[in-house]
């Protein structure tokens, strides 16, 4: 008889997952689902709240990544109150993405994923782990731990705290950053360019070249890429057109307020969150390859970009190219791109804190209430993530739609899944390293369940399972 394997929980993302895998008569995998089994509805109840509220409500979606739910929210409240921020507001803004950017790459590419590729796949549970990579490489943990630390420190010096930030407002940004704030900020600014520089230099020589034998057939499938660029085709990721690149490698342009024009989005009864999907290249299928089929985050932001404006990054990207192509489809490629992008945050931070606009006092704009509708986008680290809002004459909300980028890689996460169980198990034999090796290729996307787990559809899906002292299931009860 088939056999079902469980992975509960997923390890070492942000949020909460099991992965469920149908082994057939012969041990061999049949199928593999991720299933999501938290919940958040910030859609349902910022109805009726003021829509200049929900920069500083939005940010509780997520405690790791709050400032892009931040500066996204920011960003519709400017489109519904019809006003462009002020210069110095947006640099700000830009500088404060570009900050956390780096707290969150560091984080998963050292903490998270990083015990993977430091102590292998197959270590013991107990060391592979963030304590095992201290043990394991003490000296660059130190420096991560610091870096990292480093960043909150320069997110509370600009913005007044670092985590749930409230900033960002409507027209702008609430506080200028004082000149001797900038001299202060920008020596830590170099050091946190000193640390992107090693770790790309240190993943060339000590990670990728070990494990490509693994980037190469774990997780592995082809899909098409969405991101934000610049008018001219650069990678930007606080503003911008969206940009759909197809898995053949042709892309086409749009507005963020279009979006819906291009992306539909889809429900399953065994998961919490939509499936996103290209809905001018057909209907929604969980399959490889598949036109409607498209990625976010580190990987696709790569492809869609025709270059990175920041020298060094650019370098970088040019080699990537040259190695994987463009559109680069290797699933556990996400973690070169996540580098990359830690670069290129870092040159972009010590660049903004050089211009001079980034010290000006007119730092806002005034607004007004009105019914209108609002649509924010900036590039996350896990993908684009859209606000949408609509609001009556009073600026009271009435509508709010959110769709975040592990929402958009939920179908890509769920093949990628499947591709590496298949690979990997057969003839019902496995073990621990190898159902961990399956939960790499979840990790290489940083999914976080908490901000993609946000929208409730119906009624809420609720199972009970009665069981016996023996432990047997005696009852079920679901609605």
């Amino acid at each position: 008889m088939g056999k079902t394997l469980t992975i509960q929980p997923v390890s070492r993302i942000e949020g909460h997952a099991k992965v469920t895998i149908e082994l057939d008569d012969s041990g061999n995998v049949a199928d593999a689902r991720v299933n999501v089994i938290e919940l958040r509805g910030f859609e349902k109840f910022c109805v009726g709240r003021p829509v200049e509220e929900m920069p500083r409500i939005t940010t509780r979606i997520c405690g790791v990544c709050p400032w892009s739910h931040h500066l996204a929210s920011a960003k519709a409240t400017d489109a519904v109150f019809g006003v462009e921020p002020a210069p110095a507001g947006r640099q700000l803004r830009r500088l404060c993405n570009s900050i956390a950017y780096m707290e969150e790459h560091i984080l998963h590419f050292y903490i998270l994923s990083g015990p993977d590729f430091v102590l292998g796949p197959g270590a013991e549970y107990p060391v592979r782990n963030v304590i095992g990579l201290i043990g394991a490489v003490p000296d660059v943990a130190k420096q991560v731990v610091r870096v990292r630390h480093m960043c909150a420190k320069m997110l509370e010096m600009i913005a007044g705290k670092s985590i749930h930030p409230d900033a960002a407002v409507p027209g702008g940004f609430s506080k200028p950053l004082q000149p001797e704030e900038r001299d202060a900020l920008v020596p830590m600014a170099q050091e946190c360019l000193e640390l992107a520089k090693f770790s790309m230099a240190f993943a060339k020589e000590n990670i990728f070249p070990k494990y490509m034998d693994a980037v190469k057939t774990i997780g592995t499938m082809t899909s098409g890429f969405l991101g934000t660029v610049a008018d001219d085709g650069a990678l930007d990721l606080y503003d911008g057109k969206l940009r759909m690149m197809y898995s053949d490698g042709a892309y086409e342009d749009f507005a963020s307020a279009d979006y819906a024009d291009y992306i539909g989005e889809h429900v399953e009864p065994w998961t919490y969150l939509k499936f996103p999907y290209a809905k001018k290249r057909g209907p929604w299928a969980l399959e490889d390859d598949a036109p409607s089929l498209y990625r976010v985050n580190t990987l696709a932001r790569m492809n869609v970009a025709d270059y990175i404006p920041t020298p060094l990054a650019q370098k970088e990207l040019e080699e990537f190219r040259a190695n994987f192509g463009r559109p680069a489809q290797l699933t556990l490629l996400y973690h070169w791109a996540r580098l990359i992008e830690l670069l290129h945050n870092a040159e972009l931070t010590v660049e903004l804190l050089a211009d001079p606009e980034i010290t000006s006092r007119e730092t806002r704009v005034k607004v007004t209430p009105r019914a209108a509708r609002g649509v924010g986008v900036t590039e996350a680290p896990r993908g684009t993530l859209i606000h949408d809002y609509t609001t009556d004459d009073d600026g009271m909300l009435t509508h709010v739609n959110l769709i975040v980028g592990t929402c958009q890689n939920n179908s890509a996460i769920n093949l990628s899944v499947q591709q590496a169980a298949k690979a990997l198990i057969k003839d019902g034999a496995y073990d621990q390293g190898t159902l961990n090796t399956v939960e790499m290729a979840i990790r290489a996307y940083d999914p976080c369940l908490s901000c993609a787990t946000h929208a409730l559809d119906g009624a809420l899906a609720v199972k009970i399972d009665i069981v016996g002292p023996d432990g047997t299931v005696v009852d079920t009860l679901s609605n």
